[in-house]
């Protein structure tokens, strides 16, 4: 999980997400009390969960370690195959705006021609 939200294309998503959550919240004072219940109900669902989850991981850590080694060697080989995970999401929507409109432009003159 630390792996694949450190990619930059995830992280830069995250954070855009993160940055609007919070200017949201910061704008909306209704939407800010919604917000403020919502994460305080996710809080206490996640320690109740990570509490009854702990000893079954314990007991699975063998097969935790194995299905994250297997997990690392599929991210390793996806990072390879699919560059674009490399890259911030601001950079990957600047390049398909211009592929888009180098693409328009290219239909535009074949078609005047």
């Amino acid at each position: 999980v630390n792996r694949v939200a450190n990619l930059t294309l995830v992280s830069s998503a995250c954070d855009m997400v993160s940055t609007a959550y919070a200017s949201t919240k910061e704008s909306h004072p209704y939407i800010r009390s919604v917000c403020d219940a919502a994460e305080k109900g996710v809080k206490s669902m996640t320690e109740a969960t990570a509490s009854r989850v702990q000893p079954l991981l314990t007991t699975l850590e063998p097969q935790v370690a194995a299905a994250n080694e297997y997990a690392s060697k599929g991210l390793d080989k996806l990072g390879e195959k699919v560059p674009i995970l490399q890259k911030p999401v601001d950079q990957v929507i600047s390049e398909t705006k211009e592929l888009v409109s180098s693409t328009v432009a290219e239909a535009k003159d074949a078609v005047s021609s």
